[in-house]
């Protein structure tokens, strides 16, 4: 969620949005590492802020509650970085002109052990069994050990049917696994390696000499001589240095920019403080010496190592889902495999001892088992997220993960950041200022900027060269010179949107000429724009040409420029370059007032300010110094002079009024989160549809106010009855919030979290997904990584760093609005994924599960076989099922609120209701009708003679003998197979659509047509035909042949359920109040 104020400076090339996937930037091989680096030092930040924050750090602690040592904690307990050299040599028992002997060095090393990174390892043996024996798999191999031993010792012969449904049951576990595999594969991120960051050999002294070793062997008390060019081997106190040392630490942060060695403590945080050099990091300049104080696990790259190796994906929320689905399923199939067989110990084997062997109640138990299990959802489920993705990809959206597609149905919160997400990223100065002076427009500006400012000794035309001056100065973008003969508008810029906003204004007055005493060759120092200081500094040796600067001052100063947000800088000025006199003036309460009320008035303009200041300096370091840089950085913001303000906008892209619209519309809270002012956030939010009232937002006070009048259950009752309020909270403020707070601000409508900190963002989403919210996180920076991780859905954008496309679970590859069809796709899927399931239930579980409770308890031979059921679960049902994967949406999706994960799950009473006691009902109905009716008219065995049959369906029954009933049977059996197979068509032409009508939304005419549906039944009535038709499938697995007749009295009858379910439709279209509809899926 990055803007201006919260970019990383280093990101200094933007790349091009386009809709092609090729122009993604391949994610940083480091990407984990610098996620974890930046979020341990926001915890660690968190951790020594603790005691500021009152209440609210309770909340904080909180979270860290049953983890032991976590690493936060363990970084904000080291203080290696605040002894003196002297502490750190007495504490670690080592003499700094000797360092360890060899004995001392060895008994250390016996200690901690080597000093090696830990390696993230995969158990591969471990996935493997998940996949093959997790889930359904757990049950199915029950079956396939009974199966095994219904063929041998348990029959004898040897039942070649048991050994081959044995065989097919693995098969079918083989199917399930390599799918959950395949699924896996493709939602895993490649863990990074970052075992090759340790330098081989190290230079080391031991026993008062030097020598060179391997940096395996370093221990803590070790000393250790940095030069150029090395890699640091551990991490390090550094004891002394040439004064100029730097390290990059992009392998930590990404950011760019070299950090100088100190030998004192810079920072009360121990990852931030300079006098600590971490494993990993380069020598880039300059030479220290250092002592190891951490090594191995132990190090910050050490703990990363463990963090991203050791923490596995947190379960989506699809997962949760199918996990409940499949604990209740198995849940059933126990207690009905248990009632099987304490029936048959209890009943049928003392009462019925002919009817039922052991091997027959084995196999019962078996049928059981299949008919209750739906094999083929796993597949389908699998499938149906994979399907999704591809749409979302023809959508120019890009999904990380398949699980996390569903994900995004739920999401009720969209954190989003304002610059180059919600705005264009085009920045112009609109707006330009002195304190006592202002204009009309920036083209006055250029109509008063003398030509030859720099052999004008007058006084007239200094303060408009000043601002000229410090607005190109203090600025690191350039124009790319292959476009310098463009237009000015049309040449690309190489930097950030706020430095080439800047430039472009420079530019169009065409005068450079009137500083050329200064520019960036004489530019000897700078201190680069950061998202904590909000302000960045360039240093310039003084020219003596230079007529801005009186020659008494001129020498051995430099002249400063600083340029940043107002509410920073504007503390720490004492004087201001005056548009009317064209002096230098006291910066009195009648001038901070004046420049309040200005900065106001661009800010409820939607302008982001920008103060541009100055001062002279003359530091008594040499340039170059770490003690330069240090005496710079501590007296920069000091004394300032302002030199003017600039006013300047960024237009909100096309599409993002739209965007917001129809995402408040969908039921989703939008918010903006930003580094900007308070007041330009707020007028933006209300030019794109974030604030819709005319009326001012709540602030922080009413929060504090208001607290002892109104719960946040009222709050809530107040949001879900349709009274929207708007808050707005700057960055201060939300450090002050305690839990109670936090209750009351999650229930607002309407939210803008201005001049906010990457800790901030990171707390706001913490707090909204802790009160049961489903957050989805815009951002773009290297500092937004670990607000994207620990989100719910973390949305980049294609143009975003490569470490925040790495945290990210979807990348927008096109414009912002995609995320609108993200949230719609997210929505189908689960939608989808319901019809899918009540359209396996009625036949792949509840028609399956009807025989052979009937033939246990009625006594009814079984009228379908374990093999028909597997065929059923895993071929002919998952065909059609795969055809509703293909289904568009049956309405507006974004009509509906998100769903509530803890409320509307994948499988819903009121989904059991429709699959069992409706559809289910009618097909096991009309699947016996059929298996009775054909053994009456082919076999002559009335209905009344079949019940409570148990033992009498033998030999010599109805003069048949026992291979002709078990022939009768086997047809029978095949009978009820293909009626199911049929019924199923109607079925699925039912439940493609919840609500409407099918000659409201049929297959065929565009808007719903499924040419997969059509094709779907063709191959399923296949394999029907092949698996009743074809002579060695019969041999194997008792099957038959199909008396014609029966392969078209089922037509009506599956006509006759689809309309029985369009009479229900039709009954909750007419009477949506009705007891109907309060009980409809």
């Amino acid at each position: 969620m990055a803007d201006d104020d919260n970019s990383p400076p280093d990101e200094t090339h933007p790349r091009v949005v386009s809709s092609s996937r090729s122009r993604l930037p391949a994610a940083s091989p480091y990407g984990n590492v610098q996620i974890e680096c930046r979020t341990l030092s926001i915890q660690v930040y968190d951790s020594h802020n603790a005691d500021t924050r009152g209440n609210a750090s309770e909340e904080i602690k909180g979270t860290a509650a049953g983890k032991n040592r976590d690493d936060h904690d363990y970084f904000a307990k080291l203080n290696f970085h605040e002894l003196t050299v002297a502490q750190i040599c007495q504490q670690l028992n080592v003499a700094q002109d000797r360092g360890l002997s060899e004995s001392s060095a060895a008994n250390r090393l016996r200690r901690d052990g080597r000093n090696t990174l830990p390696k993230a390892k995969t158990n591969y043996l471990r996935r493997i069994l998940g996949y093959v024996f997790g889930g359904f798999c757990s049950i199915l191999w029950v079956g396939v050990i009974i199966f095994f031993l219904c063929w041998r010792p348990l029959s004898d012969p040897p039942s070649a049917t048991n050994l081959a449904l044995a065989i097919l049951v693995i098969i079918v576990i083989m199917l399930q696994a390599s799918f959950s595999a395949f699924q896996d594969w493709s939602t895993q991120r490649t863990m990074k390696s970052i075992t090759g960051l340790l330098p081989s050999e190290t230079l080391v002294l031991r026993d008062g000499s030097m020598k060179r070793m391997p940096a395996t062997e370093l221990v803590a008390g070790d000393i250790v001589h940095l030069q150029l060019g090395n890699k640091v081997p551990a991490d390090l106190r550094l004891l002394s240095d040439s004064g100029d040392i730097r390290f990059d630490r992009a392998i930590l942060t990404r950011e760019a920019d070299e950090v100088e060695g100190a030998v004192d403590m810079t920072d009360a945080n121990f990852l931030e403080s300079r006098n600590i050099a971490l494993m990993g990091t380069m020598v880039v300049n300059g030479s220290g010496v250092g002592m190891v104080i951490l090594t191995g696990h132990r190090s910050v790259m050490g703990r990363i190592a463990q963090a991203t190796a050791g923490v596995g994906e947190r379960p989506t929320l699809i997962q949760k889902e199918i996990w409940r689905f499949v604990r209740i399923i198995i849940c059933f199939t126990i207690a009905l495999a248990l009632l099987i067989l304490l029936t048959w110990v209890g009943w049928l084997r003392p009462d019925h001892p002919g009817y039922m062997n052991l091997v027959a109640m084995l196999n019962n138990v078996m049928g059981c088992v299949v008919a209750f299990i739906p094999e083929g959802m796993p597949v389908g489920v699998a499938l149906t997220l994979m399907m999704i993705a591809r749409r979302m990809k023809s959508a120019n959206i890009l999904s990380k993960g398949l699980p996390v597609v569903e994900t995004l149905g739920c999401v009720d919160v969209i954190c989003s950041d304002k610059t180059g997400t919600l705005t264009q990223n085009q920045m112009h100065v609109n707006s330009a200022a002195f304190v006592d002076k202002q204009f009309p427009s920036p083209d006055d500006v250029y109509a008063e900027l003398p030509v030859h400012a720099s052999n004008d000794r007058s006084v007239r035309g200094q303060s408009i060269v000043k601002l000229h001056q410090a607005a190109s100065l203090c600025n690191d973008a350039t124009f790319d010179p292959t476009s310098l003969h463009l237009p000015l508008r049309e040449r690309v810029v190489q930097g950030n949107a706020t430095d080439a906003a800047v430039l472009r204004f420079c530019a169009a007055g065409d005068k450079l000429d009137s500083f050329r005493g200064l520019g960036p060759s004489t530019r000897v120092f700078e201190i680069p724009f950061n998202s904590n200081n909000k302000w960045m500094l360039t240093m310039f040796r003084i020219a003596q040409a230079d007529t801005t600067v009186s020659e008494a001052k001129a020498g051995g100063q430099y002249q400063v420029f600083v340029k940043g947000a107002p509410d920073v800088l504007l503390p720490a000025c004492s004087s201001y370059w005056s548009g009317e006199s064209n002096t230098v003036v006291p910066l009195d309460a009648a001038a901070r007032s004046a420049f309040k009320a200005y900065q106001d008035k661009l800010s409820r303009n939607a302008e982001r300010v920008i103060v541009l200041c100055e001062k002279l300096m003359a530091p008594s370091h040499p340039p170059g110094s770490n003690a330069f840089s240090e005496e710079v950085a501590n007296n920069a913001i000091v004394d300032l002079t302002v030199i003017g303000i600039l006013g300047i906008t960024d237009p909100p892209r096309a599409e993002t009024a739209s965007t917001v619209a129809e995402c408040c519309r969908a039921g989703i809270r939008f918010f903006m989160v930003t580094g900007d002012y308070g007041l330009t956030a707020a007028a933006i939010a209300r030019d794109i549809g974030i604030f819709t009232s005319c009326a001012e937002p709540d602030t922080f006070v009413t929060i504090h106010t208001n607290l002892g009048k109104s719960t946040a259950s009222e709050a809530r009752r107040i949001r879900l009855s349709g009274d929207c309020r708007s808050l707005l909270l700057e960055g201060p403020s939300v450090a002050q919030l305690t839990p109670a707070d936090w209750d009351r601000v999650c229930e607002y409508d309407e939210i803008v979290f201005a001049r906010t900190t990457p800790e901030q963002k990171l707390r706001i989403v913490n707090e909204f997904r802790q009160r049961d919210n489903v957050v989805a996180v815009t951002g773009d920076g290297v500092n937004d990584s670990p607000a994207l991780r620990a989100a719910d859905v973390g949305v980049a954008i294609v143009t975003s760093s490569d470490v925040a496309i790495e945290a990210a679970d979807l990348v927008l590859l096109d414009k912002f609005d995609s995320i609108v069809d993200a949230v719609r796709l997210g929505r189908l899927v689960f939608q989808n994924l319901q019809k899918v399931i009540a359209y396996l239930l009625p036949a792949g579980s509840w028609s399956e599960i009807c025989p052979v409770l009937v033939n246990v308890f009625l006594g009814v031979p079984l009228s379908l076989s374990s093999f028909l059921m597997i065929i059923i679960c895993v071929f002919t049902d998952l065909f059609l099922s795969l055809s509703l994967i293909m289904e568009k949406e049956e309405f507006d999706l974004l009509s509906l609120p998100p769903r509530n994960h803890k409320r509307d799950h994948l499988i819903t009473g009121r989904i059991y209701i429709q699959a069992y006691l409706f559809t289910g009902f009618m097909e096991t109905c009309c699947a016996h009708a059929m298996f009775f009716l054909y053994m009456y008219k082919h076999a002559g065995l009335p209905i009344r003679d079949l019940f409570f049959l148990f033992e009498g369906y033998a030999e010599g029954f109805y003069g048949y003998t026992a291979a002709e009933l078990a022939a009768f049977n086997a047809t029978g059996q095949c009978v009820y197979f293909i009626t199911l197979v049929i019924l199923q068509w109607g079925n699925v032409l039912s439940v493609r659509n919840r609500r409407l009508s099918i000659l409201q939304a049929d297959p065929f005419t565009p808007k719903r047509r499924n040419p997969w549906l059509v094709f779907s039944m063709a191959i399923s009535l296949a394999i029907a035909v092949f698996v009743t038709e074809v002579p060695g499938i019969q041999d194997l697995f008792g099957t038959a042949s199909v008396p014609i007749e029966f392969w078209f009295l089922p037509l009506p009858l599956a006509l006759g359920i689809l309309t029985m379910d369009e009479t229900r439709k039709l009954a909750v279209r007419v009477f949506p109040n009705g007891p109907l509809a309060r009980i409809a899926w």
